[in-house]
């Protein structure tokens, strides 16, 4: 980190308390969304689903339509949790053939997976799996929605239509991947100018360069008017397919028409006082459910031995992960770069969904045909063979998102985060933040917090106490930092609570977009 940095500005987010609903959302404009159906009197369904549509639009580089992730329901009325799984799968037709080893060591991305030749799995056509958002969507629509759902994805069409402005932080992350965004001419053409300069404004301007999204503005309007399985059968999916294939990848119409997004049973995780409701399969519910088991156990009375509980939790379940979690053909049954985003309405129904691209603007492919960022879901996969994430056609992605539920006395909240490997360790510790430390939804995502994501290391926040550090770098061997708009040395989560019939709301105090809008 550099040193350069104040070291006495101080950042923190206002929040608000209402009897209303409350949106929180990693951009402001797609938190207002949702707020706007909550006041036209929809559920958090109705409002989650403008939320996701909209921040897919003005936050294209963490997810959008052509992407997948995970969502857990409460539904007040029944005291029901339930998971959606809209993951990414392989195509049918990809052939592990076409991934070889470089034998260069490690790939750079997210995953310390063994490189592929070209990168093959990380960039471009070839890294595109089947998306899955909108299907996941539809379904919880089609269950829970009350408004129609044109209306629902209209805000989406008109952020399109005008364009994403570029601000100051828009300009940051595109320039952070200029380069391989240059290597597609569509992806070049929407975020580049003259193909390869970062789209920005001048440094003393005020922003006025938006992105020409237009082309998804108009699949998206084919979206709004024709339904969800719009988007995965028909004109617009026949074009997506396509176009990928034109590109060189595997992604099929066939794949696109067969995709389901997977509906049941939230998995309970009892903790102390406490419950959380997880998703199931192949994503880091099973993960968490881990890190919370070890820290059942532990005396987590003073901070010293909460964070070194935290350490040892997070250090053994992600080593669990990567060595056997991947799929095997099963499907769970009843009893996976990234956005985040919480709502809870005025009657306490919440929803906590995460969407993704997987890596920052996914594959760095766009469709031309259909204006939309694809993903780079392969990456999900394990190069290497006969390990249970080993890459295979028609394979469900070990996905790392991880939203949650939870419930404590009378509070209950749904919290979850964007980050890729470190949202478990965000995730985690907020749970247990609220539980073991009684706070509200302001005091847990301001505390500091460490990470812990599989690499043998800490990295812990700088402001943690003396005592703290020093007894973490007797865990593992440690780095400090600080919490930072970019790099992201920490996963990027969002909130919500609701306390009797009081809701509240908070974003990563870091992040210059998040915020929580209020329905009142």
């Amino acid at each position: 980190m550099s040193h350069a940095l104040s070291s006495s500005q101080h950042t923190t987010k206002h929040v608000i308390e209402t009897k209303g609903g409350v949106v929180a959302s990693q951009h402001r404009l797609a938190a207002e969304a949702g707020a706007e159906v909550l006041r036209a009197g929809g559920d958090a369904v109705d409002a989650a689903v403008a939320c996701s549509f909209v921040v897919g639009v003005l936050e294209p580089w963490m997810s959008g339509p052509a992407g997948g992730g995970a969502a857990v329901h409460w539904r007040a009325d029944s005291g029901e949790a339930v998971a959606i799984n809209f993951g990414m799968r392989s195509p049918k037709g990809l052939r592990v053939e076409d991934y070889p080893l470089s034998g260069e060591g490690k790939a750079g991305d997210l995953f310390p997976w063994e490189r592929v030749t070209e990168d093959r799995n990380v960039q471009g056509a070839k890294a595109i799996a089947v998306p899955g958002t909108v299907e996941g969507l539809g379904q919880a629509h089609a269950r829970w929605g009350k408004m129609p759902w044109a209306e629902l994805v209209a805000p989406a069409v008109a952020h399109a239509r005008q364009g994403m402005l570029v601000d100051w932080y828009a300009a940051l992350i595109i320039a952070s991947t200029a380069r391989e965004l240059a290597k597609d001419p569509d992806a070049a053409a929407m975020f580049l100018d003259d193909g390869q300069w970062p789209k920005g404004s001048g440094w003393t301007a005020i922003p006025d360069n938006r992105l020409d999204q237009s082309r998804m503005a108009d699949s998206l309007d084919i979206v709004a008017r024709g339904g969800a399985r719009a988007f995965h059968e028909g004109d617009l999916a026949q074009a997506m397919a396509r176009d990928v294939q034109e590109k060189g990848g595997s992604l099929s119409y066939e794949d696109l028409k067969g995709y389901r997004a997977w509906m049941g049973a939230a998995t309970p995780v009892k903790y102390r006082d406490a419950l959380y409701h997880v998703m199931p399969g192949l994503t880091a519910g099973p993960t968490f459910a881990r890190v919370m088991e070890e820290l059942e156990a532990v005396d987590m009375s003073t901070p010293a031995q909460a964070y070194t509980a935290y350490a040892r939790a997070l250090d053994q379940a992600y080593a669990e992960r990567l060595g056997k979690m991947g799929d095997t053909g099963e499907v769970p049954e009843a009893p996976g770069c990234t956005t985040h985003f919480a709502v809870v309405d005025r009657a306490g129904n919440m929803v906590t969904h995460t969407q993704t691209l997987l890596s920052i603007f996914g594959s760095r492919v766009v469709s031309p045909s259909t204006g939309f960022l694809m993903n780079n879901g392969i990456m999900w996969f394990d190069p290497e063979q006969g390990k249970p994430n080993s890459l295979g056609p028609d394979k469900s992605c070990l996905m790392n998102v991880c939203p949650v539920l939870g419930a404590v006395g009378d509070k209950r909240f749904a919290i979850g985060a964007s980050g890729g490997r470190k949202i478990v360790s965000a995730v985690s510790q907020l749970a247990s933040f609220v539980v073991d430390g009684g706070m509200d939804i302001a005091g847990a995502f301001h505390n500091p917090r460490i990470d812990v994501s599989g690499g043998g290391q800490i990295i812990a926040d700088e402001t943690l106490d003396e005592d703290v550090l020093a007894a973490l770098g007797e865990v593992l061997p440690m780095k400090t930092t600080r919490r930072t708009v970019l790099p992201y040395a920490f996963a990027c989560p969002a909130g919500v609570m609701r306390q009797g019939a009081v809701n509240t709301g908070c974003t990563e105090i870091m992040s210059p977009w998040g915020d929580a809008a209020l329905e009142d």
